[in-house]
């Protein structure tokens, strides 16, 4: 691999380029040029690749099945929304070379991680670092040798940054660094003044806190109640670097630095990454993460489909998924957009990825939802249940007792119960009970959704909506032969999730059932909100809806989850492809609960005779709004902005967003800080009150800014807000570059002082860049 190697790489079928890879001294970077222009194309890190397929499992590689064996292919697949990378080498061992080769620089165990501002400062280690770094033993080292000792010893670090810093820290002006002028240089690369002030203050020496010293800190500023004790030996083991200070049970400066870094000094909650909510309430109860389109991966006219859609839904957490049929060649049906140009992949491929990917994130219940031609229903049947894992929820011959018949129409499932099941959704001959007790004398009805606008918006695009692998759409030749073709066998399959129109809330609560499941457009959904808000909440305590997008957001473009959610709604259908706020907003709540794509709802949207109506806050019923307040003190190695020009300083700003209830949505902003390090005034876009003095600003640049500001909100509904922290780069002619952002559920957030650690665009992590704050609430 670091020799290079010729291979092809692949973009479709009539697209296929040699290019030289090389995997670079460090171990870490893989960069590869052109054969015939020997020019670098790109580069990427080790550290960003996922996963390796081997063989053809891309579509791409799929078609190209006759001209090149699979041994010969294989695919990197990298994190986020970047597109997979399809390779075919020249003999099967080039090829076993670079996939066993990456997958074990993936999987190689690395020293304990500790983002940049984590490491150890003291002088003896760093000397002893250096020393061992020190090929030639000539007592100096250029940039590039200093950066591959910090890659050694597992520093994260800003490149322009640090050299900037190597640049200062070199006295003679050599281009090189003495072991002195190294140590100066680790030091400023790893100073943190506001931390050092933290710690001073409460360490009666300013060298080491105590146990009892830091169960102070615990208590007095990080609110922790029960266990002190037991926390502050337990931080001390974990993170104090000192033998002898761990003997003592004292932290030191170090220490705390990478105590206040870790998981356990983050903003959210380390216990509520694990699933901690009740999972055995009916699905009703439940917000359920949500995806449209899923095999879309660009726009919705002409966009690629492909099962990487599936793979990326399901990793993200994804428990809704969706699935177009149409008839294919040969009699096999394909998956597309109807009436689109976007691609096809065969469905037979998205059964079998659901099949392979479904349990790979959680052990809770996904739910593709499907749509058929008619005459294909039948045919469709055999190869779900067949290549799907852990079995379809069905309802067989020993469970149509009067006892399962209670359960299922009094209550729907739990995902409890459901575990390691796949749930089918669509249109059902007959009821529920019908289907449990026998056919009775009379030919049951099919259930009915196509009244109404937002049926019309489902046959356009040809749509089966819901919670489950629903089986059942239909094209606009066959909606009115739907009563007589509906395959028994098919209908059978439909048990938790039957599809029903939604014709009003009198209507529902008369003639639904627990069991049952209505799809409305974002319009509709917004009707229904401004006019009813109270019944909408109490129709979704008791029967699942799901949103789905306008049919005018053929750009894949998403609406906001928050507005639905705050009516109770469960199923709220996003663009997954499609990076922005909205997806941010989806990642933030679903974070939490184990990332089992299930978050339970607040107790007052649980209840059937609840008096809560999101937009009416006399309805409301608390102990009163609860005060949060944050306190911006610092950024931590922010990256440049993309496509920024060399030696570029990002002039940072924070703003922090309250979604929620209308009553509570606010945002307020810090000052940005200009690269010069000075004051500098807010931007005229969102007025942001002074709730405190500002304090001087150190003077850093933007890959280090203190703002020292503090902004303070006013939460009428808690249980359903969403903070939203986002860092941009200010322009004064144009709109704001994205940095970063983080986003949380309020439920998950700790007090006290606390690092944010944030994300990309598309949601990655981005280390070692954070946020470093101080938040109160109260009420």
């Amino acid at each position: 691999m670091q020799q290079g190697t010729l291979m092809r790489k692949v973009k479709s079928k009539s697209w296929k380029k040699q290019r030289y890879f090389k995997l670079q001294d460090d171990c870490m970077t893989i960069w590869y040029q052109s054969k015939r222009t020997g020019k670098i194309e790109s580069a990427f890190s080790i550290s960003d690749v996922e996963t390796v397929r081997e063989g053809h499992q891309s579509e791409v590689l799929q078609s190209l099945a006759e001209e090149f064996p699979p041994e010969r292919c294989f695919t990197i697949v990298f994190y986020g929304r970047r597109g997979n990378l399809d390779l075919i080498a020249g003999t099967e061992e080039e090829a076993q070379c670079w996939i066993q080769g990456l997958r074990q620089l993936i999987e190689l165990p690395l020293p304990r991680p500790f983002p940049l501002t984590c490491v150890l400062v003291s002088c003896t280690w760093i000397r002893d670092w250096f020393q061992k770094a020190d090929k030639n033993k000539d007592g100096r080292m250029n940039f590039k040798e200093v950066q591959r000792l910090l890659k050694m010893m597992n520093v994260d670090m800003n490149e322009d940054h640090a050299l900037r810093l190597f640049q200062a820290a070199d006295k003679s002006e050599s281009g090189t660094l003495e072991g002195e002028e190294f140590v100066l240089f680790y030091k400023a690369l790893t100073e943190r003044e506001e931390v050092q002030s933290l710690f001073q203050e409460f360490s009666e020496d300013g060298k080491k806190l105590t146990l009892l010293e830091l169960v102070d800190f615990l208590r007095q500023e990080q609110l922790e109640e029960e266990g002190t004790e037991e926390l502050a030996m337990e931080l001390i083991d974990k993170y104090e670097p000192s033998e002898t200070a761990r003997a003592r049970h004292v932290l030191s400066a170090d220490g705390f630095l990478m105590y206040l870094c870790s998981p356990e000094g983050s903003i959210f909650n380390p216990q509520h990454r694990a699933l901690w909510q009740d999972m055995s309430q009916p699905l009703c109860h439940y917000f359920i993460s949500s995806s449209h389109n899923t095999y879309l991966i660009e726009d919705q006219i002409r966009g690629q489909s492909s099962i990487e859609g599936y793979i990326r839904a399901l990793k993200r957490g994804c428990r809704c998924l969706e699935v177009d049929c149409w008839d294919g060649p040969n009699g096999e049906p394909i998956v597309y957009h109807g009436h689109t140009f976007t691609s096809k992949i065969p469905f037979r491929e998205v059964v079998s990825t659901l099949g392979k990917y479904a349990f790979q994130v959680g052990h809770w219940l996904p739910s593709p939802e499907v749509g058929a031609e008619q005459g294909e229903e039948v045919a469709l049947l055999h190869p779900t249940i067949l290549l799907l894992p852990a079995g379809t929820v069905q309802c067989p011959e020993e469970e149509r007792g009067a006892q399962h018949l209670r359960v299922l129409t009094s209550l729907s499932p739990t995902p409890q119960e459901l575990r390691h099941k796949i749930l089918l959704k669509g249109k059902k001959i007959g009821r529920l009970e019908d289907m449990l007790d026998g056919p009775g004398d009379e030919a049951p009805d099919v259930s009915d959704d196509d009244n109404g606008p937002e049926a019309e918006e489902e046959r356009r695009r040809m749509k089966v909506s819901s919670l489950g692998w629903g089986l059942v759409g239909r094209p606009f030749s066959a909606l009115q032969k739907d009563r007589e073709s509906l395959a028994q066998a098919l209908s059978d399959c439909v048990v938790y999730c039957k599809n029903v129109s939604f014709r009003g809330f009198q209507e529902a609560r008369s003639h639904s059932r627990p069991s049952e499941i209505s799809s409305l457009s974002e319009a509709k959904a917004r009707k229904l909100i401004r006019d009813a808000g109270n019944e909408f909440v109490r129709h979704n305590a008791w029967q699942l809806t799901r949103i789905y997008p306008s049919g005018m957001r053929t750009d894949s473009s998403n609406y906001s989850p928050q507005e639905m959610w705050n009516a109770g709604c469960q199923i709220v259908a996003l663009n997954f492809q499609t990076a922005g706020l909205e997806m941010d907003l989806c990642d933030g709540l679903f974070s939490q609960n184990g990332h089992c794509g299930y978050v339970l709802k607040p107790p007052f949207m649980r209840d059937e005779g609840t008096l809560f109506n999101p937009s009416d806050p006399s309805t409301w019923q608390g102990p009163g709004p609860v005060t949060l307040t944050i306190q911006v003190i610092s950024g931590q190695q922010l990256p440049k902005v993309a496509n920024s020009k060399d030696g570029a300083i990002i002039d940072p700003l924070v703003r922090v967003e309250i979604h929620g209830v209308p009553a509570d949505q606010a945002r307020q902003e810090t000052k940005y800080i200009e690269n010069n390090g000075e004051p500098a005034v807010r931007g005229p876009a969102v007025p942001v009150p002074a709730l405190s003095p500002t304090n001087a600003f150190s003077p850093l640049t933007g890959f280090n800014p203190h703002w020292d500001e503090t902004l303070q909100f006013q939460l009428h509904v808690p249980e359903l807000a969403l903070i939203r922290f986002v860092v941009e780069d200010y322009d004064k002619t144009s709109r704001n570059d994205f940095v970063g952002q983080f986003t949380l559920a309020f439920a998950n957030i700790k007090p006290g002082y606390r690092h944010i650690h944030l994300l990309s665009k598309d949601g990655t992590s981005i280390p070692p860049s954070s946020l470093f704050v101080h938040i109160r609430i109260t009420e």
